[in-house]
């Protein structure tokens, strides 16, 4: 039985990626600060602690594995990552776990390395007319990205990638565009784009109001989970050393997400647009490279994802409704 190892598996895409290698007959191996929030893991073996800590990195990789996912970050939506609070923790602490993989996957037997990185290493420079960003993967440079969890991330690739040529590490990277779907953070701060309107409307009242940051016409896209996990299995099963970019093309306004949402719920809803963390002004993800080095590309429509992320949110309002009203 292949083995593998997935590192931020008690996080939204770790847990969901680890319910796909075993449905695929892979052995799982998961590690993290936590557990899955929203359900029992399925990984054979869930250690506990700290990727910060070299010891601990070196114990979860055992012996090694046939294929190690590295999705373990500090990070967060907008409202984390953008006000530059969190900054330093940010930097820190996804830094020191990156370099602890990279090292340790040096001195045990790795198959393959995947590594996470994002769209948010793309220069802000080619991001500021919401209607045409660029973010072919060739675009990375000169670098310039609009956050300190963009330059983090950048610098990690560069690391996986010497330690490739320097130590015959075999690493796939993928370049994220804005992954969502059940099972992720969709309160406390950190949660992202869609799950944010998933729950400002599922707490909303039919005829009532959402607040949405800025004017609401900065532009994204969105890709649902699943089309996520297929684009890791294929990239990481391929021969592409390159980073590529997995996301989806569908772009739309983020005042056009939040009437979307609206429309699903069947509510009547206003937009109130306020001050508030936005990033750059558009992202798209660009598939050309994907679809040429692949042979694939995610094809889902955004509202198709978006029902079933609403449905599921939800019903987390609702239960956390009920619990607040019988304590």
């Amino acid at each position: 039985m292949p083995s593998s190892v997935v590192l931020g598996a008690g996080g939204f895409i770790g847990s969901h990626l680890v319910k796909r290698l075993k449905r695929e007959g892979f052995s799982v191996r998961g590690a993290d600060l936590k557990r899955p929030e929203f359900g029992e893991t399925v990984a054979d073996d869930f250690m506990v602690g700290d990727l910060r800590d070299p010891a601990f990195v070196h114990s979860v990789l055992g012996d090694g594995a046939d294929h190690v996912y590295q999705l373990a970050a500090d990070m967060g939506g907008a409202g984390f990552i953008f006000t530059g609070d969190n900054d330093a923790d940010v930097m820190h602490n996804s830094a020191t776990i990156n370099l602890n993989v990279a090292d340790a996957s040096r001195t045990v037997r790795i198959g393959r390395l995947f590594y996470s990185s994002s769209a948010c290493i793309y220069p802000e420079r080619n991001q500021l007319d919401p209607s045409t960003p660029v973010t072919a993967e060739a675009s990375a440079y000169p670098a310039a990205p609009d956050s300190e969890y963009g330059w983090e991330k950048l610098f990690s690739e560069r690391m996986y990638a010497a330690y490739s040529r320097n130590y015959g590490l075999t690493v796939r990277m993928a370049r994220f565009h804005n992954i969502f779907g059940e099972e992720g953070t969709w309160t406390g701060g950190r949660e992202k784009a869609p799950a944010a309107m998933c729950r400002k409307v599922a707490e909303a009242s039919d005829g009532g109001s959402i607040e949405v940051w800025g004017d609401g016409l900065q532009t994204r896209s969105f890709l649902y989970i699943e089309e996520c996990l297929e684009g890791v299995r294929r990239l990481m099963e391929s021969d592409v050393t390159e980073p590529l970019n997995i996301g989806s093309e569908e772009m739309i306004t983020i005042n056009g997400l939040a009437e979307m949402v609206a429309e699903l719920s069947g509510k009547s809803i206003t937009i109130r647009n306020i001050p508030g963390p936005t990033g750059v002004r558009g992202r798209n993800s660009d598939n050309t490279l994907i679809r040429e080095r692949l042979g694939w590309a995610p094809s889902e429509s955004l509202k198709d994802g978006i029902e079933r992320t609403y449905a599921w949110v939800a019903r987390r309002v609702k239960e956390s409704a009920e619990t607040a009203v019988s304590t």
